[in-house]
């Protein structure tokens, strides 16, 4: 690997030898490609660049957000690195969707489809081209599984680049993050915070580019991608403001170089083994809950099956320790300080909690990776695995006559694991933060937020505004929330989504009614309602499908073709049902 990759680039006999095995040929080789080549030479390529590897860098760069205006200048980091390892970078850009400005309204639907659609157009664009391998650079939320998916299905050599997490904000000397402002609202609503206060707080809280900074869903997936080993290892915890991130990139776009000359494939990294660890760096540092969507997603792209159920199985064996927002005290940035992701792998591998023996984009196993690794004494953020915060991961599974397909609450940071009260029931969300807002709902009910799941929403919404609002009004503790949509990584209290089978398709969530009795057990792993089941398939008889607002549209056919939340939410049938590899054309 060594003679062929590295800083030392390829060798023009060795660029010819693998440019024969390689996609691109069907673009720059030969007579009948002379069209073909004029359009490369209209761009200013020489020709050795034109029969070099072409390496595609994938950015989701928008104004859209913070977590995504660095991008582009990431990206051009990669390139320099390509490029000075003997390949021919070529960019483009996909959408992305962010969650923090699509929150509370009907622009949430959009957030979990722009995973299939970043999956889709990545794919059409590599394809289209005939690209031998990608970088992908992503920022929020679900383009970086959507990056990841893209990666496995095509199967050229990839590297994921995590943009970087935002700086915390700072509040008359509190470390804030945008999660203080959702609960802010809360706040307002009730008095507990003036006009002028809301106004300061929302000018602070965030300072910078960058993702969301706390171990919401876009720091659970950037963690996820040194876990799963697609990500080079530190590069997915320097936040976006250091200038670190260039070295990063540079090194990624170098080492995507070797892997094309070794032939080292996503699929080979991605294995169950490695599905298992990402699954226990979510647990081990009290991650989204979205990650029980995204992992079995990434598995499908793989023909691996891993499900919720096999997500949970992980969390439910790993030790909670890294100390980090929202249900602790610290964010991404502090536990980059700490020694970053490799400091929080090393401790479960030591201690049994990761597989070691797994590939990964350095051409090495992650034990390999970590052998360096030292533990750092002098920090509390991520505590040794033989001395966690809890024993349990700090997201748990559920089961039961109310989610015979699932279920998933976040624990990290809950003290109370158990409750039980009567059912309020909403057929949106909007009705459920009215009734919040207006204070309307009583201490003790589990409000129920339906038909919001992938199908019904459709798009599976996530519900951070009705949950920050609850928080911000100090009922975190006094109320539950149940849904078949999603909820934020930012969010906190004992909210479960993801309730399986959905309301949409006659799930029991929809059979139930205002005063229901409905059970929570976070510790057993169960989520019942006390109807027998002869009285739920009494009222299944009169339960009649509602239409949802999507007539057409790309709601429209994302409605048709999605899957249940338990299998990921997808909408194809993943590599089980490829007829041919595009990395094999």
């Amino acid at each position: 690997m060594e003679a062929l990759g590295g800083r030392q680039g390829f060798t023009m006999d060795a660029k010819t030898n693998i440019k024969s095995r390689l996609p691109s040929r069907h673009v720059t080789e030969g007579p009948t490609r002379a069209p073909h080549r004029s359009y490369l030479y209209a761009m200013g390529l020489s020709t050795e660049q034109i029969h070099q590897p072409f390496v595609g860098v994938a950015s989701c760069w928008n104004e859209a957000a913070p977590c995504n205006i660095s991008l582009m200048r990431q990206a051009q980091a990669v390139k320099k690195g390509v490029a000075a390892a003997g390949g021919t970078p070529r960019e483009f850009c996909t959408i992305t969707v962010t969650d923090g400005i699509a929150m509370g309204h009907e622009g949430m639907r959009s957030s979990l489809p722009s995973r299939e659609t970043i999956a889709d157009s990545v794919e059409l664009t590599i394809r289209g081209h005939s690209y031998d391998a990608l970088i992908g650079l992503a920022g929020c939320d679900k383009s970086l599984p959507g990056m990841m998916m893209a990666m496995c299905r095509l199967n050229v050599p990839s590297i994921f680049i995590y943009g970087g997490s935002i700086l915390p904000g700072n509040f008359r000397g509190q470390q804030i993050t945008v999660q203080d402002m959702f609960e802010a609202v809360g706040k307002h609503s009730v008095g507990d915070m003036s006009d002028e206060d809301l106004d300061e707080i929302e000018r602070v809280a965030c300072p910078s580019a960058g993702a969301c900074g706390a171990q919401f869903t876009a720091n659970t997936m950037a963690t996820v991608s040194e876990a799963i080993g697609l990500a080079l290892p530190y590069s997915a915890g320097a936040p976006a403001p250091y200038e670190i991130r260039d070295a990063f990139c540079s090194a990624a776009g170098e080492k995507v170089m070797e892997l094309i000359a070794s032939n080292i494939r996503p699929r080979d990294i991605v294995t169950r083994k490695a599905l298992e660890n990402a699954a226990a760096v979510v647990a081990a540092s009290g991650g989204s809950t979205n990650a029980a969507l995204h992992l079995p997603a990434i598995a499908h792209e793989c023909g691996i099956e891993f499900d919720l159920f096999d997500v949970a199985e992980i969390f439910k064996k790993t030790p909670y320790v890294a100390d980090l927002k929202p249900g602790g005290r610290y964010v991404a940035k502090d536990m980059f300080e700490a020694g970053g992701i490799p400091l929080l792998m090393k401790t479960l591998l030591d201690h049994g909690y990761l597989h070691g023996d797994c590939l990964t984009v350095t051409g090495r196993t992650m034990a390999e990776n970590l052998k360096s690794v030292k533990w750092n004494p002098h920090q509390d953020v991520v505590r040794p695995a033989d001395n966690p915060i809890t024993v349990t991961g700090g997201v748990v599974g559920l089961k039961g006559n109310l989610a015979p397909e699932g279920a998933i609450v976040k624990v990290a940071g809950m003290s109370v694991l158990k409750f039980t009260g009567p059912a309020r029931c909403f057929d949106c969300e909007e009705d459920a933060f009215e009734a919040v807002n207006q204070r309307t709902y009583k201490e003790g009910e589990v409000i129920v937020i339906r038909y919001e799941g992938p199908k019904g929403g459709p798009g599976m919404r996530e519900m951070l505004a009705t949950t920050a609002a609850l928080y911000g009004q100090g009922m975190g503790s006094k109320v539950a929330l149940i849904t078949d949509g999603r909820f934020s990584g930012a969010t906190r209290g004992f909210c479960v989504g993801h309730v399986g089978p959905e309301a949409a398709i006659g799930g029991p969530i929809a059979l139930l009614r205002d005063g229901d009795i409905i059970e929570l057990d976070a510790e057993n792993g169960t989520l019942n309602v006390k109807l027998t089941d002869a009285e739920l398939a009494e009222r299944k008889k009169s339960w009649k499908p509602r239409e949802n607002a999507a007539g057409s549209g790309v709601l429209w056919k994302y409605a048709q073709q999605v899957g249940p939340a338990v299998k990921g939410a997808v909408t194809h049938p993943g590599s089980a049902g490829e007829k041919s590899c595009y990395a094999d054309i």
